[in-house]
């Protein structure tokens, strides 16, 4: 199983240049993990290409209710009080804004302190770096 990062599963939900690499990594293993928070930072990536005038209001809806039913299938990392006192370590450690140290604090507390045992599937550069220090073995990188 892998940690799925929103910027590795947005290009599963819109077209993007990545959309065939992730969708045949995805389809090889349909397991994933996510954090909790997730379908909130896909929402709002797609709320932004709608403002931008990049997808309309139909592929918006489209996109939020694939969304929903990858997160119907995959195991989700709750909002725990470890996360917290990890995102807030790796602020002071690494350039990541919150949300970044929100997705990389899940995967490590889901690693169970063993974070090349989790393939970590990201596109954002920052967070991937963060990620690559901490340990993980990167899949998807751009």
């Amino acid at each position: 199983m892998k940690f799925w990062d929103s910027s590795a599963i947005l290009p599963l939900l819109v077209q993007e240049d990545s959309t065939p690499r992730l969708r045949a990594l995805y389809e090889a293993e349909p397991e994933m993990l996510a954090w909790w928070g997730t379908p909130v930072e896909c929402v709002s990536a797609l709320a932004r290409l709608e403002r931008e005038s990049q997808l309309d209001p139909p592929a918006v809806s489209s996109a939020i209710r694939q969304l929903q039913a990858l997160a119907d299938e995959w195991h989700e990392v709750q909002p725990v009080e470890a996360i917290r006192q990890t995102a807030t370590r790796l602020l002071r450690v690494h350039n990541l804004r919150a949300a970044d140290s929100l997705q990389l604090a899940a995967a490590l507390v889901a690693s169970e302190g063993r974070p090349a045992a989790i393939p970590f599937v990201c596109l954002d550069l920052q967070l991937r770096t963060a990620a690559e220090r901490e340990g993980f073995q990167i899949v998807a990188a751009a």
